[in-house]
């Protein structure tokens, strides 16, 4: 089982245990705003199963339907993850609202805003983990998984301050309004989810630092090759794939012109995890004068 599958897993049975333990801290309390954090943690198990279910199938290899791989299943996950994060908040922002029209005095706040501090410590450190571990395994599920956790954390962090300041003052309406303020942070954060995963949707280019370093590869490991043009790259979950043609001089053989493709290619792949890599090798009179040019 690879790492990455041992992390969607993990944070299954994470998202139950801070689940649980959200829901005991509400109980104690009646608080509408620790009631809020406990209902943002179901969409936490429910984003953890789908990041699961996503990277089992991007795991797949490709097949006579899918040439390119299933790679991009992942930001199917990372959508579905924007969109539940952006509905969590709207229910929330529904609970403080009746919370807001009927504030009432909270039991046992100091034992309920412990119980929730034991669970917020949990996510915190687990959305951590989520996020390097998920950058470095380039797994887009992973790292929405993460950033969705680290909403949760700061969702709980405001939950606990507006329960702090409401026992202080005996402002009760506090309890509401700070959830209210916390969902619409939330609402923000689903946002850059969303729009984050629809540009791997849409084959957006790799960033611009990466793509530097793919253009340097070519211009010194292509010697012996005239120039490099129409280079195109997307990314899709883990692969990362790149394109473009190369010119050689009209009198190079087919087995030196493949050496010069082989001896690239290792280099991008050594540069690049996951790199998949396709070149379209051309004749001199084809040259562009444009694009990438090759050192000697």
């Amino acid at each position: 089982m690879s790492n990455t599958m041992r992390l969607a897993i993990g944070s299954v049975f994470v998202g139950v245990l801070v689940l649980g333990i959200k829901f005991v801290a509400w109980w104690l309390t009646g608080s509408v705003a620790l009631y809020s954090d406990a209902l943002e943690s179901t969409v936490n198990v429910a984003t953890a199963i789908a990041a699961l279910i996503a990277i089992r199938v991007a795991a797949r290899p490709a097949d006579a339907s899918h040439p390119f791989g299933h790679h991009k299943a992942e930001f199917f996950s990372a959508v579905l993850e924007g969109v539940m994060i952006i509905v969590a908040a709207l229910l929330i922002l529904r609970e403080a609202y009746l919370g807001f029209l009927n504030p009432v005095a909270l039991n046992l706040p100091i034992e309920g805003l412990l119980i929730n501090g034991a669970a917020t410590v949990i996510n915190a450190f687990w959305a951590w983990v989520l996020v390097t571990r998920g950058r470095r395994a380039r797994s887009p599920a992973l790292v929405a998984d993460g950033k969705h956790l680290f909403t949760d954390v700061i969702t709980s962090a405001g939950v606990a301050l507006g329960v702090l300041v409401a026992i202080v003052t005996d402002w009760w309406i506090l309890d509401s309004l700070m959830a209210a303020l916390v969902a619409l942070n939330i609402l923000w954060s689903g946002y850059n989810v969303v729009r984050e995963s629809l540009s791997g949707l849409m084959d957006e280019a790799i960033p611009p630092h990466t793509l530097d370093v793919v253009r340097r590869i070519i211009s010194t490991e292509a010697g012996g090759a005239v120039e490099a043009h129409d280079l195109r790259t997307r990314h899709a979950g883990q692969a990362t794939f790149i394109e473009f043609h190369l010119v050689v001089p009209g009198e190079m053989s087919v087995y030196d012109a493949h050496e010069i493709c082989d001896r690239v290619e290792a280099a991008l792949k050594k540069a690049i995890d996951g790199a998949k890599i396709t070149i379209h090798v051309e004749p001199e009179h084809k040259q562009k004068h444009s694009g990438i040019v090759v050192l000697d």
